[in-house]
């Protein structure tokens, strides 16, 4: 079943609250927009960073007055993800939000990946930097927070949201690849293939890392 994804930002590439299609739909246009349709000449594209996030933060909640898509086992739709520099793809149906520049308050500890924690509806959850868990963290602290869905709860944080798209369930191939833990096959993309994170296999991979049960609270969560 297709996940509808609360968040603060929108679904495009580095869009604001982190990806037919979602990807085809246009935010609200204003006056001045539709004025400049009226005239005929190309509609001016947002100048400040500000302007553009408001745009996406508009297309992505109005998704959320459309009617839920019925459960596609032919398709999946797919966030586009960056971390640690490197290209990933995450099942949407597998989030249950997605949040830029969220306030994640420090833990100390041995774990690096573990960046501290952070709150989500009353709840305190455990951020973990997804590039990290992966071996291959950046420089660069993750801007984006993209919340699991399941139990228990799971935030994982990463670089860069390069866009949401839907895609064949054919171009997903997910036996004989090898790759890190969390990762469970790829998908062949127009830009190219990406790795494909399975979020269960990486909550399994925070656990193992942490010490815990599988169906422990990891640490941080409150």
């Amino acid at each position: 079943m297709t996940a509808r994804l609360r968040t603060t930002g929108t679904s495009d590439a580095r869009s604001a609250e982190p990806p037919g299609s979602r990807t085809g739909m246009t935010g609200p246009s204003g006056s001045r927009s539709a004025a400049t349709e009226r005239s005929g000449e190309p509609a001016a594209a947002p100048d400040t960073v500000a302007e553009r996030l408001a745009a996406l933060r508009a297309e992505f909640d109005g998704s959320f007055g459309q009617p839920v898509r019925p459960p596609d086992a032919e398709h999946a739709e797919l966030l586009l993800l960056r971390a640690g520099g490197r290209p990933y793809a995450l099942r949407l149906a597998q989030t249950s939000g997605l949040h830029p520049d969220r306030p994640v308050t420090p833990l100390p500890g041995p774990l690096p990946a573990l960046l501290g924690v952070a709150g989500f509806s009353g709840a305190i959850v455990p951020v973990y930097d997804l590039a990290a868990l992966f071996g291959h963290p950046g420089p660069e602290r993750p801007r984006w927070l993209v919340l699991a869905a399941g139990a228990p709860p799971l935030a994982l944080a990463f670089a860069d949201l390069d866009g949401h798209v839907r895609v064949p369930a054919t171009a997903i191939v997910t036996d004989g690849h090898a790759g890190p833990d969390g990762v469970r096959g790829m998908v062949a993309l127009a830009g190219g293939t990406r790795p494909l994170v399975d979020v269960p296999a990486t909550r399994a991979l925070v656990h193992r890392l942490t010490g815990h049960a599988d169906d422990a609270a990891l640490p941080g969560a409150g």
